[in-house]
């Protein structure tokens, strides 16, 4: 089950999945897991190279990750502001209004969040 679980971490999907989790949530995780985590998904390290940087285990920073992954759906499954984000969205493209108002009113949501 854990080669499953590492080989998800490096599909796109998954990895697009869990950016978009991050940018949402992140500021809810430990600080240490917040760099491991950003460090992974973000700046694309090896789980090798997360362990040398971060002086742990490869284990040690695949648990990290797998924590934080797990953190991350959890608060999304609790709070649903992913979906809630992606309704927004879809209610200004449907809204009877100008391209150049549309766009301004999804500039000001993606700003604020």
């Amino acid at each position: 089950m854990r080669e499953t679980a590492e080989a998800s971490l490096t599909q796109p999907s998954e990895l697009a999945e869990l950016a978009t989790l991050y940018d949402i949530y992140g500021p809810l995780l430990k600080e240490t897991q917040k760099a491991i985590f950003e460090a992974y998904v973000q700046d694309n390290l090896s789980l090798s190279e997360i362990s040398a940087e971060f002086e742990m285990t490869r284990q040690g920073a695949y648990d990290t990750i797998n924590r934080s992954r797990k953190k991350l759906r959890e608060y999304d499954e609790k709070l649903g502001l992913r979906e809630k984000y992606a309704r927004i969205l879809e209610l200004i493209d449907t809204a009877d209004m100008d391209d150049i108002n549309r766009t301004k009113l999804r500039d000001m949501i993606e700003n604020v969040l």
